[in-house]
């Protein structure tokens, strides 16, 4: 896309901690600007209700500047917490048309999978333990304002997420 908050992804994904049983887990639904890459808005809950996605979608409504006038799409998969009623209520009341991966194709979600690797590689989710849910957490919300605020990328022209929206919106507006 060549405008900001056009084009917008999300998925959840599950962390663990601790002992790594079935109660040492969190999720985290971010959702992701396709223009920039930046993550608009998230949360890490300890389980993947409706309401949390929900809650990640209103940071999406507050963060986007009213004064765009093109429709933005947000893209998912098909889990139950976008299928539901109370989030396509919620899209059709600020005018987002919904997209939604067909069956079997994890090539419509690619970027938010890709985004979790990157996330999961970097924090050293796969070699490093977390003892607790806090500290989990702690490093989940450092690494996403890290990836925001101070992760340049070259196809952004060495500028970060922030810097390449805000670029783009000065230009708009």
């Amino acid at each position: 896309t060549d405008r900001p908050y056009q084009k917008v992804v999300t998925d959840i994904s599950e962390f663990r901690y601790g002992n790594m049983t079935i109660r040492d887990r969190v999720y985290l639904s971010p959702f992701k600007d396709l223009f920039s890459g930046e993550i608009i808005s998230y949360t890490i809950t300890d389980r993947p209700l409706t309401r949390y996605v929900l809650e990640g979608l209103e940071g999406v409504f507050t963060a986007r500047p009213k004064l765009l006038n093109y429709r933005m799409t947000i893209h998912s998969d098909q889990g139950i917490q976008y299928q539901s009623n109370p989030y396509r209520h919620a899209l059709q009341k600020h005018k987002v048309f919904q997209s939604m991966s067909r069956r079997a194709t994890c090539h419509d979600n690619a970027a938010m999978e890709s985004f979790f690797h990157i996330m999961k590689v970097e924090m050293n989710y796969f070699t490093h333990h977390f003892d607790n849910k806090k500290q989990l957490v702690k490093a989940m919300k450092e690494w996403i304002s890290y990836y925001n605020e101070d992760r340049i990328r070259h196809k952004l022209k060495g500028l970060t997420p922030i810097q390449y929206r805000n670029q783009a919106l000065s230009k708009m507006i």
